[in-house]
């Protein structure tokens, strides 16, 4: 790292309070788990390593910091029609969930959906993962982007953020389309309804993403909260490796699986083969185009190579 590179991080990680795992736990102090061992481990993804103290420690704070913006939030509009003396039109709250392949921000996006669900007040909560916004296969054919799938390039931006717009403007019921991980593609006429509920959870690769121009709307701009989940690339790697094999011996075997050509790798194949897609296109999809919208996100969750959350960054107000 360069001398103004080290600078420019320290100015960036100046706008964070930084708060060590010790300290974030124990907020924890005095706030209920509402989640049993059998529905944490129903929400843990391939390789994570989620269990009841981590969900009481880590992110039962983090639910109820949520809460905390979801309620000011919340307030402000209801103040604000006060004041124009029109009738309250608070539309729902967004939260963005970003991070690298592997690194675990779908399980984290499925927890805070549980989670924020039994809030008092905010029982309609709805997931939305940005796959459903890839373009078609056929299409990133077409276009030449099949071995770039996940790059900022290969989803339809403008779609997304007309889904997300209608959302926060309070649209009764907007849609989305249906992304199967089995078929590896957007399946036809299958769409995900979200009908105004009290929170949306936005989870993707680059959901915190620059606007391509200065005259477009950023998908950020649309969250009224962001998470950045982080962690050393060396223990992504691991991850991706681990889960690549353990998918190998589960949905990879599936004979509708997309991925079932390396349900017959020996151990030393699958991890050789998962070495490759990771250097050679989600390494340079995290070093190029996620990691460098960290910056952006209103919290930080650093991972350390257990899986465990061991530093929490929460932007300053």
């Amino acid at each position: 790292m360069s001398a103004d590179d080290a600078a420019t991080l320290t100015n960036v990680l100046s706008l964070y309070r930084e708060i060590p795992r010790g300290e974030w736990a124990r907020l924890a102090a005095g706030l209920a788990q509402p989640l049993t061992e059998t529905e944490i481990v129903q929400l843990r993804g391939l390789g994570d390593r989620l269990d009841m103290a981590e969900v009481a420690q880590v992110y039962v704070p983090l639910s109820r910091l949520l809460s905390l913006y979801a309620e000011s939030t919340k307030r402000l509009g209801v103040d604000t029609a006060d004041f124009l003396g029109e009738h309250d039109t608070t539309t729902p709250f967004i939260v963005g969930v970003a991070g690298s392949v592997a690194v675990g921000k779908s399980t984290i996006a499925r927890l805070l959906r549980e989670l924020t669900s039994r809030w008092p007040g905010t029982p309609r909560v709805e997931l939305v993962t940005t796959d459903g916004f890839l373009y078609p296969n056929a299409e990133l054919e077409r276009r030449g982007l099949m071995e770039r799938k996940g790059f900022p390039e290969s989803y339809d931006r403008r779609a997304l953020v007309a889904f997300l717009t209608e959302v926060k403007s309070g649209a009764a019921e907007v849609r989305a389309p249906y992304y199967s991980h089995m078929r590896y593609d957007i399946v036809p006429d299958a769409v995900v309804t979200v009908r105004r509920p009290d929170i949306v959870i936005v989870e993707g690769l680059n959901v915190l993403q620059p606007p391509p121009t200065p005259n477009d709307v950023a998908v950020g701009d649309l969250f009224d909260f962001s998470i950045y989940v982080d962690a050393d690339a060396g223990h992504i790697a691991q991850w991706y490796v681990d889960r690549f094999l353990a998918l190998r011996r589960g949905t990879f075997s599936n004979p509708n699986s997309f991925f079932n050509v390396f349900a017959e790798l020996s151990d030393e194949q699958a991890v050789e083969r998962a070495m490759h897609y990771w250097n050679t296109i989600n390494l340079p999809n995290l070093e190029e185009n996620v990691l460098p919208t960290r910056h952006r996100a209103s919290l930080v969750l650093q991972k350390a190579a257990d899986h465990t959350v061991e530093t929490v960054w929460l932007r300053k107000l």
